[in-house]
């Protein structure tokens, strides 16, 4: 994951410490938006990934169920106002998620990130 994060920090313009709290948010937003077997596998293709998830406390728990009953949207407004909060503007923003996503598609494959992307309300905003 340092390396990712290492890759992720350069593309952004940012420090380490802000792209491994991105890489963070955004790993925990798909988690808990996301198709799960899809989310499940580019998670398992990224080492640490899984970590990260656990470390930070992610998962489907209430904020991702209340999300889910608001919709989709509402978690990638979160998950952005999160990202904003940690000090990235929206250009950082979306070098840090291409870049977590292009990272993704190398190990899993384009199919399994374009399906997580696609089945996000919001997400292709992003990107």
């Amino acid at each position: 994951m340092e390396e990712l994060v290492g890759r992720i920090a350069q593309a952004a313009g940012i420090g380490e410490d802000v792209a491994r709290q991105a890489v963070s948010i955004i790993l925990n937003f798909l988690n808990r938006e996301g198709p799960s077997d899809q989310v499940q596998q580019i998670l398992g293709a990224l080492p640490g990934a899984e970590d990260m998830i656990q470390t930070e406390g992610g998962g489907r728990g209430f904020l991702g169920g209340l999300g889910g009953m608001l919709g989709g949207g509402m978690g990638a407004m979160a998950a952005l106002n999160e990202l904003t909060s940690a000090g990235l503007d929206m250009n950082q923003v979306q070098s840090v998620t291409r870049e977590l996503m292009d990272a993704a598609r190398e190990q899993v494959g384009p199919e399994a990130v374009d399906e997580v992307v696609n089945s996000i309300p919001g997400l292709n905003q992003v990107l």
